[in-house]
């Protein structure tokens, strides 16, 4: 079913619409199966403008699942529908049903403001209405629309409308006196005041009167400088669109003052200005110096300190500045003006490395609970405000970072009645969230409950030294007779940075920013300038005794452009090495084993580590470059403790349904499953697999392999020695066929290279992929926040 709303108003080119009105000589609606018209029109209807222009709602039905069907016939009633003495919109409505990008639903909320003109053209050559189109009778010449009621009573209209009296025919229009110019009434309306009396001398675009259509009042101006000869209306009138309303003869007069251009003071506050002025001061902090010294005695910034040094100077808009806390039944409206701005939680969009990447890319949506407005608990409006927010995250698909210092629910709000509020919809929203945009969460201070679990949420966790994290705070524990603890033994940073809550450790919030705004780069765009380190480091990089261990990190320092690597849960998995970096400028994402951590096997940390990490590149494009120094997966007893079965087998799973370029190179070790979960389950999967000089190979580990594959030879001698000696030549020549220039022989890899040139192959095999389009929905459901 489609519904069109047959309007009395004159489209413009730019998608606005004029209201009109008259006198309907002719009104014909269409009929018939499927076809339904609620309208209070009628062949001598008068309009009146004090009511909207809708003269009749047109509702077409098709049984058909074809949405085209239903245009069809939409389009065919709309030609059927005759309607005469008023100007309406039924040629637009037939040009829009018609319209292809229309037929094919690519229809958006500012589609009629895009394509009004063409519309318009479009309405103009439509074939003629299917109807028969007979000579209507001629409206009434009369200048007055509708009854003439008193215009002070504004019960009058009622009055009438009760009574049976008939509206007197108008008088016809008065001719124009010889040689002057009328002035016609724009639009149908009421005339409030007339500013000129016959023979007065006016200047060309001087207020002639007032006019009053859909409550807003228009100054009708002079067309022309002269003299005013007849003034054909009066105040209270109600007028039709195009009737004079004046006459003026040309004239070459002054007027006195006419030619003086109103000085205009741009510096003058008008008081509606200042009362705005004032009351936007009472949520800054320079009105509010008691929270600002409380934020100064726990060594900690103000919300707008924080969001004045994320977001580019003077670019931040803020969203419900305004809300006060939903207490006004026990608060007086005053006393939470001043003591709840914004409810306790500070909105808006801003921009972000905007001298980086420009306006377009730079855009940030943000969210900051204000401690020192009641702890920064969540109220009702303040939930209100996360959900507008959050929406706006979901249409625009703009990173969003959120603040969340705070104590979670708010009981004190009881301007609403509710039992438990589990219908609040944030948590939901912002669960959706997830995968449509990049979600920075940064606390500092006490974060529970409700505030920890829109932090658990975010992509990202950033956290200060200072930081206590829980799903409960201290009231909760000791109302579940779980104990009485103080708000930092509850989740502090020596518990929530190596068990994996907190990605990223800081010392204060100007750290957290800073990183936030690097971590946001990512998902940027790439930089123009970029340094890189000496490549022929990493020729040394790799100990050449084997079983030596070495830095990691050190690696991807070097190979990365300066100072562009951040790495993500460095305390967590330390098995793992995942991190954000940059080569040639361009955003990478990083997953590399640690030799220093169980000689760089993956055991379930790791595995999760790494599995989410790959989760947060692949949604939002980002290229993947695994380093590989892997003996395997962890084995024995304690490891399977740990669910390792599962928690390894994520790598594969995650690894093969990746949809952004990801290569591998191999450093030193590569055996078993363990190599293949680095490179998404097959080293014929990845873009490349690469091996430097130093790889060596194997299906499982080379003792094992050994100890397994020649257990009768080895049982066969008796003598321990010997036995040893058998077995180290069998592991030396296994060693010997798996380096790294042996299994590119058999193309079980696709190159083995100069470290050296590790940067080239990467920019040119990975980074240089075609740009992908961007996303008008999620690639992924969600990622995961483990």
């Amino acid at each position: 079913a489609i519904q069109l709303r047959i309007n009395m108003e004159t489209m413009s080119a730019d998608g606005s619409a004029k209201p009109g009105g008259g006198t309907l000589t002719v009104f014909e609606p269409p009929s018939g199966p499927g076809v339904r018209v609620d309208s209070y029109g009628y062949a001598g209807y008068r309009t009146n403008p004090n009511f909207d222009s809708l003269l009749a709602k047109l509702i077409v039905h098709s049984p058909s699942p074809d949405f085209a069907d239903a245009l069809a016939k939409a389009e065919r009633a709309l030609a059927a529908f005759r309607l005469e003495g008023a100007p309406s919109n039924i040629a637009f409505l037939r040009a829009v049903v018609a319209d292809p990008a229309f037929r094919a639903d690519k229809v958006h909320t500012r589609f009629v403001d895009e394509h009004a003109a063409a519309l318009i053209a479009k309405a103009g050559k439509l074939e003629p209405g299917l109807y028969f189109a007979a000579p209507a009778a001629a409206a009434s010449g009369g200048r007055q629309a509708g009854a003439r009621v008193d215009a002070v009573d504004p019960l009058a209209v009622l009055a009438f409308g009760k009574s049976k009296a008939e509206t007197a025919p108008d008088a016809a229009s008065d001719d124009a006196p010889e040689g002057t110019v009328a002035v016609p009434a724009p639009m149908q309306g009421t005339i409030v005041s007339i500013a000129v009396k016959e023979g007065d001398a006016v200047a060309a675009g001087q207020a002639l009167l007032v006019m009053d259509a859909m409550k807003m009042q228009h100054e009708i101006r002079s067309p022309a400088r002269g003299y005013v000869r007849r003034i054909a209306v009066e105040a209270g009138e109600t007028i039709y669109e195009g009737h004079a309303l004046l006459f003026v003869e040309e004239a070459d007069v002054e007027v006195k003052g006419a030619a003086a251009e109103e000085k205009i003071d741009l510096d003058h506050i008008r008081p509606d200005l200042a009362e705005y002025l004032d009351r936007r001061a009472t949520t800054l902090d320079g009105k509010r110096p008691d929270a600002v010294a409380r934020r100064r005695k726990t060594n900690q910034r103000t919300a707008r300190e924080n969001l004045d040094d994320l977001v580019d100077p003077n670019s931040f808009v803020e969203y419900g500045a305004f809300a006060i806390a939903s207490q006004r039944t026990r608060r007086t409206v005053e006393d939470l003006i001043e003591k709840t701005p914004a409810d306790g939680l500070i909105t808006g969009i801003g921009r972000v490395n905007g001298s980086l990447f420009g306006p377009d890319r730079s855009r940030v949506a943000v969210a900051h609970y204000d401690y020192t407005v009641l702890a920064g608990t969540q109220g009702k409006n303040n939930h209100h405000k996360k959900d507008r927010l959050f929406e706006i995250v979901e249409k625009q698909r703009i990173p969003l970072v959120f603040f969340t210092e705070g104590g979670g629910g708010r009981p004190g709000d009881i301007d609403v009645q509710s039992v438990a509020g589990l219908n609040t919809m944030a948590f939901h929203i912002f669960g959706r969230l997830s995968g449509v945009a990049p979600l920075v969460g940064i606390n500092s201070g006490r974060c529970f409950a409700g505030n920890a679990a829109i932090l658990g949420c975010c992509d990202v966790v950033i956290a200060t030294r200072n930081s206590s994290i829980g799903m409960g705070g201290p009231a909760m524990i000791e109302g579940g007779n779980l104990g009485v603890f103080s708000p930092e033994e509850v989740g502090p940073m020596n518990v929530q940075v190596p068990n994996g809550t907190v990605d990223i450790a800081v010392e204060d919030e100007a750290e957290a920013v800073a990183v936030a705004k690097k971590y946001i780069s990512y998902f940027q765009g790439a930089l123009p300038e970029w340094r890189a380190a000496d490549q022929r480091l990493l020729r040394r990089a790799i100990p050449e005794n084997r079983l030596r261990v070495y830095d990691v990190r050190a690696v991807i320092e070097t190979l990365c452009d300066e100072g562009s690597v951040l790495e993500i849960r460095r305390a967590f998995g330390p098995g793992m090495v995942t991190a954000f970096a940059r080569i040639e400028g361009k955003p990478l994402g990083i997953v590399a084993n640690n030799p220093v951590h169980l000689a760089g096997a993956i055991d379930s940390d790791g595995s999760d580590k790494a599995a989410r990490f790959l989760q947060l590149c692949d949604a939002f494009d980002i290229p993947i470059l695994f380093l590989c120094d892997t003996p395997g997966m962890m084995v024995g007893p304690e490891i399977e403790k740990t669910a390792l079965v599962r928690h390894c087998s994520r790598l594969f799973v995650t690894g093969a349904n990746l949809t952004v370029p990801f290569g591998t190179i191999v450093l030193r070790k590569a055996y078993g499953l363990g190599a293949q979960a680095m490179a998404g389950g097959s080293f014929h999967a990845p873009a490349f697999a690469l091996s430097w000089p130093t790889g060596e190979f194997g299906g499982m580990g080379l003792e094992g392999a050994v100890k397994l594959g020649y257990r009768k030879e080895l049982e066969a001698i008796d003598d321990p020695a010997k036995r040893r000696a058998l077995f180290d030549e069998m592991v030396a020549a296994a060693y010997a066929r798996g380096k790294a220039l042996s299994t590119a022989t058999y193309f079980e890899i696709d190159e083995v290279i100069d470290p050296a040139d590790s940067r080239r192959w990467i920019a040119t095999a990975l980074l240089e992929a075609k740009p992908r389009p961007a996303h008008t929905h999620k690639k992924r459901p969600n990622i995961d926040t483990w």
